[in-house]
């Protein structure tokens, strides 16, 4: 039997598109920031269009996004609750039911990426409040691999540099967070 172990905390990371992104950006920051705490990195602006054209109806053409990362690490078992935030969000902002932007949750642990989605798939689990889990990417041998249902712009060399960076930060503030963890521990503490 194995035991069961302390879940180790995750990175929240957000891709956030539109056909505006610089502009739409720029507007729902505050609301991110005091949902999930402060920005530690901004991924400069990544073609989305090229893979898909699913969104141009209700968004436009055009469209791009960022993916951003936030400096607090959560607990995973929190991305569904996370999924339902950034979907009010969107309603909040929304012209005649049309999203003006999307926001597509996610986080990175050393060893995936896994984003939220409120779509049923074979592949994706279920995790509450009406939200499935996707396993988009795989860390190993030093690099991201990905699957044969991961979205095509996951796929992308340029898209993976920038989770990359993202997991680099990762990496340090999981460092902290083990190293307290530790002396916790070693104290006689355990939170």
């Amino acid at each position: 039997m194995g035991k069961v172990r302390i879940v180790e905390p995750v990175n929240l990371v957000i891709f956030v598109f539109s056909s505006h992104i610089d502009y739409w950006f720029e507007v729902v920051k505050d609301d991110l920031i005091s949902l999930f705490g402060p920005i530690d990195y901004i991924s400069p602006v990544l073609d989305f269009e090229k893979y898909t054209v699913y969104y141009n109806d209700e968004m436009g053409a055009g469209i791009t996004g960022r993916l951003v990362s936030f400096e607090r690490l959560i607990h995973p078992s929190t991305l569904s609750l996370i999924k339902v935030k950034t979907n009010e969000i969107e309603l909040k902002h929304a012209v005649d039911g049309n999203r003006r932007f999307n926001l597509d949750p996610g986080y990175i642990h050393h060893m995936q990426f896994v984003l939220a989605t409120t779509k049923m798939w074979p592949h994706r689990i279920y995790i509450g409040n009406g939200i499935y889990a996707e396993p988009t990417l795989m860390y190993i041998n030093g690099r991201w691999k990905d699957y044969d249902f991961t979205y095509p712009n996951y796929k992308e060399e340029v898209y993976k540099q920038e989770l990359t960076k993202i997991r680099e930060l990762y990496l340090e503030k999981r460092k902290s967070y083990l190293k307290n963890i530790s002396k916790k521990t070693r104290g006689g503490q355990i939170s």
